[in-house]
């Protein structure tokens, strides 16, 4: 990485001036890597932000900085990337003395008479906007109403805020109505967020598994934003969401967050952002983030008797008005309770109100006094009355469905649980959600089908009847068959998507009899990047459970989706514990998969020691089994790993092997990658000839073997090597192919790269204009996708003589 200098530091401080958040972020860097020798560089800064704005009142300290960052690597990208934080948040006015690198944008003159304007260049939409903008609210049942007090109040809110971000805590106890008024106040505002309305459970009140950690969610946040390609680290993750997020005007809301430790990387701290946050807990912590609070009390009488009147008829309350009177009390004003109880009465419409007021009573103050605390026992004593009105088949469905290991569930999933055909399963769930025992969320935006999910506390009290009523081997094949299905469908999408690598056994417990929701490799992408929560579900259920089988061969399964979307903290995690796993069992040939599999994981996040090593197991126990084909992959897998760290001689050593090995064995694919790879060395090496002996040969072979993602790779090195021996007509022509290719593959990242390529291809011709062409629409490309790759790109513009970017 290009060393940071004092006078480039000096410059980006100057304009820093003033920002708090630029402040804190660099504060957090500097301490991570120097420590207590910190604090007097920062109080320095303190200090000269209060002086005059002039670059030399910066220097002292920009030059401790550069010199740190000269022995501290983790430093330099730090300070690199804040760099580029910075000149993507202020304009920056360089002040040119000796020494002084200069950039963004320069005026020199002798005299101005009037004004000087600076206009940045604008970023293609589809840089900051996905192709579909992301509306994942929840919806709003057409039964909400009161809370005109509550809406006020946080549309007053949003009145003073100006155009400064929002960030809104809504707190009270359990089924007090948090989450239906801040979709109802979010949907009424929606407009006012055109570039997308986002929503997550962070699960901090699940009973049955840990709350979801903020990178998990920042990784749905960002593909739904149109990111392609996410950091592994939950730092790197924020930075990019803050950096992604900074001109968006987004609506988020984050339901049952366990602490504000949970919330605060999902901030984003854009102008005219907001984010409304329900949880049981009144996070006050979340007040030094300049956090608004609202503690939502019960409803109204009036209002909780209007809902009843609602749900089960004005006619039915007309008739009984003090037996509902009686109800809505008894509910203590829980919108929860209220909804179940009415709708235990709506499927008994015969039932006298007395007989709900009856059940509801019975236990006297004590049951009351449980009530108005915080309504948790009586909604179960409600919910336990809804279940005994449910015939045998809802029953059975609603306690089955509380046994599932993923929380929110579509038709498929639900005929996986109950074991039923899918249209069977469809009607069970739309009747259990007429009677509020499941919550109707809707279709989903990238698959189509409807999902539903339980509140918590029925899908405590399902699982509870579950335990009491199903036997243990019973409770165990329901579990059993989600994962099969899991299991099943991911290993149909992985044959579609990466046909080659779908090589090795399943084993089911169940035999899956419905095929999958998906017949063409887009649908089976779609499905896996929707379903990625639950199928790392599945995958920690199997190995908790102890189906060591199941669990590796999910990790070997979920292959084309971490080689196509890349959210590597999953892609190691997956296969760590598939490792596990297979070692457990002993099955060799699984070890290998999940060590070449899991090396390139840990190579593409950067973790090239711990790749050498995996691939290394993985070579060394090949040939102690006599596996040709595993030993050449490994081989493979340290070439690349070598080829990462810029280490090329040992790179093209473990090629010449892994080449060797696939000839022997007529691998005619994976000696075309190994080909397509040491074309690539030969490149880096300045050795255009060499290259291209490689590449044809690599191009011809890949398509011959109907492998267009890799085939456009080698076309793509093609063109560079075309380039380097001087014939940039046709270098031109394959590298325009290439990217074109690659948009049709849909990979975000690959057109990127060869417009890029372009670029260099132009540069070196010393064509500049065209060059700054080829790398700004490289830039918009991977903006969203590589923070990295972005930073290189802006290093590029800067050096041709203006800086480009988001």
């Amino acid at each position: 990485m290009e060393p940071v200098t004092a006078a480039e530091l000096a410059s980006v401080l100057t304009a820093a001036t003033g920002n708090p958040e630029l402040r804190r972020v660099l504060a957090e860097a500097v301490r991570k890597a120097m420590g207590p020798m910190s604090e007097r560089l920062l109080q320095e800064w303190a200090e000269a932000d209060a002086g005059p704005g002039t670059t030399d009142r910066f220097r002292a300290l920009a030059e401790a900085l550069a010199g740190q960052a000269a022995i501290s690597p983790q430093l330099t990208q730090d300070l690199r990337w804040w760099i580029m934080s910075v000149t993507m948040s202020v304009n920056v006015d360089n002040a040119v003395t000796e020494g002084t690198t200069v950039s963004g944008s320069v005026v020199q003159a002798g005299q101005i008479l009037g004004g000087v304007h600076f206009h940045a260049s604008p970023v293609p939409e589809a840089a900051v906007r996905p192709a579909v903008v992301p509306h994942q609210l929840l919806p709003v049942s057409r039964h909400f109403m009161g809370r005109a007090t509550e809406l006020a109040a946080l549309d007053e809110l949003m009145g003073r805020s100006g155009n400064s971000p929002v960030l809104a805590v809504i707190s009270g106890p359990a089924g007090v109505g948090k989450t239906a008024l801040a979709s109802r106040w979010l949907g009424s505002r929606a407009g006012e967020f055109p570039d997308g309305q986002l929503y997550a459970d962070l699960r901090g009140h699940s009973a049955d598994g840990e709350p979801v950690g903020p990178g998990e969610i920042l990784g749905q946040f960002l593909r739904a934003l149109g990111a392609a390609q996410i950091p592994a680290g939950l730092g790197e993750q924020a930075a990019l969401w803050r950096s992604y997020t900074a001109g968006l005007r987004l609506a988020v809301m984050l339901e049952n967050p366990v602490s504000a430790a949970q919330i605060r990387p999902l901030l984003t701290g854009a102008p005219g952002s907001l984010v409304a946050v329900t949880s049981r807990l009144r996070l006050t912590g979340l007040a030094v983030d300049g956090a608004t609070f609202l503690q939502l009390g019960v409803m109204s009488a009036d209002s909780a008797l209007e809902l009843l009147s609602r749900r089960v008829g004005a006619d039915r309350v007309l008739r009984e008005p003090e037996a509902a009177r009686q109800v809505a009390e008894l509910c203590a004003g829980l919108p929860l309770a209220v909804c179940v109880a009415a709708a235990r009465m709506a499927v008994r419409p015969r039932q006298p109100l007395a007989s709900m007021a009856g059940a509801l009573g019975r236990g006297g103050a004590s049951r009351l006094e449980t009530l108005r605390m915080d309504g948790q026992h009586a909604v179960e004593a409600a919910l336990d009355e809804s279940y005994r009105l449910l015939p045998p088949d809802l029953a059975r469905a609603y306690r089955c469905l509380g046994l599932s290991p993923v929380p929110v569930f579509n038709g498929p999933v639900a005929a996986a649980a109950c074991a039923v055909p899918p249209e069977e399963a469809g009607r069970l769930l739309d009747e259990l959600a007429e009677v509020n025992l499941l919550e109707d969320l809707g279709p989903d935006s990238g698959t189509g089908l409807d999902r539903y999910r339980f509140h918590d506390l029925t899908r405590a009290h399902a699982g509870r009847l579950a335990a009491r009523e199903e036997r243990p081997p019973d409770r165990q094949d329901t579990v059993r068959r989600v994962i099969d299905f899991y299991l099943a469908t991911a290993t149909a999408a992985e044959a579609l998507l990466s046909p080659g690598h779908r090589t090795l056994s399943r084993d089911y417990a169940f035999a899956p009899e419905q095929p999958p929701p998906f017949t063409e490799s887009q649908g089976a992408l779609a499905w896996l990047d929707t379903e990625t929560p639950h199928l790392m579900a599945a995958l920690r259920t199997s190995a908790d459970q102890g189906w060591d089988t199941t669990a590796w061969q999910l990790a070997d399964a979920l292959w084309p989706l971490f080689l196509r979307l890349r959210p590597y903290a999953l892609w190691i995690e997956a296969y760590e514990t598939g490792l596990a796993a297979a070692e457990r069992l002993g099955d060799r040939q699984a070890v290998s998969r999940m060590l070449t599999s899991g090396g390139s994981g840990l190579l593409n996040a950067g973790r090239h020691d711990d790749a050498a090593r995996w691939f290394a197991q993985a070579r060394d126990g090949a040939r102690r089994d006599g596996d040709a084909g595993t030993e050449a992959q490994a081989l493979h897998g340290l070439g690349q790993t070598h080829r990462l760290a810029e280490r090329l001689t040992e790179a093209a050593g473990f090629f010449d092997q892994a080449l060797e090995l696939r000839e022997t064995i007529g691998h005619r694919r994976g000696a075309a990658l190994t080909r397509l790879c040491l074309g690539d060395i030969a490149l880096a090496a300045d050795r255009p000839e060499q290259a291209l002996t490689f590449l044809v040969r690599a191009r011809a072979d890949l398509l011959a073997e109907d492998d267009a993602y890799d085939a456009a790779r080698a076309l793509a090195f093609l063109g560079r090597a075309r380039a380097g021996s001087g014939d940039h007509e046709l270098a031109e022509r394959q590298l325009i192919q290439a990217r074109d290719e690659f948009a049709a593959a849909g990979s975000v990242h690959w057109q990127a790269r060869v417009l890029e390529m372009l670029g260099e291809s132009a540069e070196e011709r010393r064509d500049t204009a065209r060059a700054r062409d080829w790398y700004e629409q490289s830039l918009a490309r991977y903006t969203p996708v590589s923070t990295a790759d972005a930073a290189r790109l802006e290093t590029r513009l800067r050096r041709l003589g203006r800086r480009s970017g988001p």
